[in-house]
């Protein structure tokens, strides 16, 4: 899933397809997971719906489980040229965020309750988002994403999604937008956000898009 491209998702065949196209050709297929990983698409990896395996893997921000900085390269062994100590970064050897990855990790992920909880978040998100487009059909609202990882999008106004943010941010949210023209309204709540706070985000965003519309 593209994150700042506009909440983009790719297909499962198309990725099933790409897959089998790298290994035949013997093509390393790497795979961005900074955003879209460590559940937020409902999954621990977004790659995980498509049932493939890729032979690097990019993770970073989530995976620390508590903000700190953190970013990591998985990397199938068979294809692993580097020597100990060869690969730095930014963010490596941080002892504090390995600290809470581990104890986000086996907290969070000792069994499938978290991931049950993030799947019934998502349907609320999507449901309510598919109302918001269908309360507004003159805007023709594209409602796209996976898990809690959403956007919506319209071509009709291009300044919309901006205007909604600052609106938004006037109320107490922080939103991000998206896309070539930033033209998407980005929603990546926290994992961890309970329903009532959800919903009351959702509620300012409607307030919010209500008054960008009356301008």
């Amino acid at each position: 899933m593209q994150g700042e491209g506009g909440i983009n998702v790719a297909s499962l065949p198309w990725l099933k397809r790409l897959r089998e196209i790298t290994a035949v050709r013997g093509i390393l297929l790497i795979l961005d997971e900074i955003q879209a990983g460590i559940g937020r698409t409902g999954k621990f990896f977004a790659f995980e719906h498509a049932d493939i395996v890729p032979d690097l893997v990019t993770v970073s921000k989530s995976i620390s489980g508590s903000g700190l900085p953190m970013s990591l390269v998985l990397i199938r062994p068979d294809v692993d040229v580097w020597k100990p100590g060869a690969h730095t970064g930014t963010f490596r050897g941080n002892n504090l965020a390995f600290v809470s990855a581990r104890a986000a990790l086996e907290t969070y992920w000792a069994d499938d309750a978290f991931m049950k909880g993030v799947a019934a978040k998502s349907e609320l998100l999507r449901a309510e988002l598919e109302a918001i487009a269908a309360e507004h059909p003159e805007l023709a609202f594209d409602v796209r994403g996976r898990g809690l990882f959403y956007g919506i999008a319209t071509d009709v106004d291009r300044g919309l999604a901006g205007r909604i943010s600052k609106q938004a941010f006037a109320r107490g949210l922080v939103i991000e937008t998206s896309g070539a023209y930033d033209e998407v309204l980005k929603f990546l709540p926290s994992l961890t956000i309970t329903e009532d706070e959800l919903r009351a985000g959702l509620a300012i965003v409607r307030e919010s898009l209500a008054a960008a519309l009356a301008g």
